[in-house]
């Protein structure tokens, strides 16, 4: 078909839009069907390839896998990317970079002052503490900003999605001293990769792509007048760091992380062995009025 017959199908359609609707929905949708049009001429997709991408769909929204495949083929970091650029272009740059929010995030995990512990579960793995300030551009610390965490468990499970792990393991609100500090104890997470035989794994496969995440820990930083950060660590070291499936390891977000041996430290964090430490602190920049809200409404789980 040339293209002026397939501008022709796509203008019979338009012309049924004869109520009121949403304008912008209109525009995107239209947008969309008009360029997937184009590509099933341009790359001449048969019917048999188009009902099999259907029941794709199909089938990854019934198994919940639409964050994933988001994450996987990078819409989620290109997102990332435009706030950055646009906060840029305001004069907004520097400070803790913005990295994906996931798709596993709960909201209402119990809020402490200062210092969580995250392990409520017996499991596997190295103890893990973490600690540092929330401050503003300027070095001032934030007196109780609002730090959330998650991370997920030694076979790479989050609770809440994990019925076997008890309501908000290694998840929790902590809210900063007076001198902005937070602080927490958990285990050295690991990575792990998308489920085996999933809709994502399934996708990647066709991509020649493995679907394997480097092990982070999950962080919102808030706090009022200040743009929120959603962020996460990277532990130094692991084999995926800078070949994450859902491209979110970003320069500036792999701090190091410490072997602690020494017996006085043992003793004062009321461990019985050595841990792993890690000092990282988040940077907030101060909201304006004429920037994207870095407060992103989607859906999420809610315990």
């Amino acid at each position: 078909m040339d293209k002026k017959t397939i501008d022709a199908v796509l203008q019979k359609i338009e012309s049924t839009e004869t109520g009121q609707g949403d304008p912008r929905v209109k525009e995107i949708v239209n947008r969309i069907v008009r360029d997937l049009f184009h590509t099933i001429e341009e790359l001449d997709v048969q019917p048999e390839e188009f009902w099999s991408a259907v029941h794709y769909l199909t089938a990854a929204g019934q198994s919940g896998e639409y964050g994933l495949i988001a994450a996987g083929l990078g819409f989620e970091h290109f997102l990332d990317l435009r706030m950055d650029e646009a906060e840029a272009r305001r004069g907004i740059d520097g400070g803790t970079p913005r990295t994906i929010e996931g798709p596993l995030y709960v909201a209402g995990a119990p809020e402490q002052k200062g210092f969580a512990r995250l392990d409520q579960d017996e499991q596997p793995g190295e103890t893990l503490f973490m600690q540092g300030q929330v401050r503003d551009k300027d070095g001032k610390p934030l007196a109780h900003a609002l730090v959330e965490v998650w991370h997920a468990n030694h076979l790479g499970s989050y609770s809440f999605f994990d019925p076997s792990q008890t309501p908000f393991n290694l998840r929790s609100s902590i809210r900063t001293d007076a001198e902005g500090r937070y602080r927490f104890r958990s285990r050295v997470p690991v990575g792990y990769s998308v489920p085996p035989g999933g809709a994502t794994d399934q996708l990647l496969t066709k991509l020649g792509r493995h679907g394997t995440r480097p092990a982070h820990i999950h962080f919102f930083v808030s706090a009022p007048g200040y743009r929120k950060l959603t962020t996460q660590i990277n532990i130094a070291g692991d084999p995926y760091l800078w070949d994450d499936f859902a491209f979110a390891t970003r320069e500036g977000l792999v701090p190091e992380m410490t072997h602690i041996t020494d017996a006085a430290a043992i003793r004062k964090h009321e461990v019985d062995a050595p841990f792993y430490s890690i000092d990282f602190d988040f940077m907030l920049h101060a909201e304006q009025a004429d920037l994207p809200k870095a407060e992103i409404q989607r859906d999420r789980a809610t315990a």
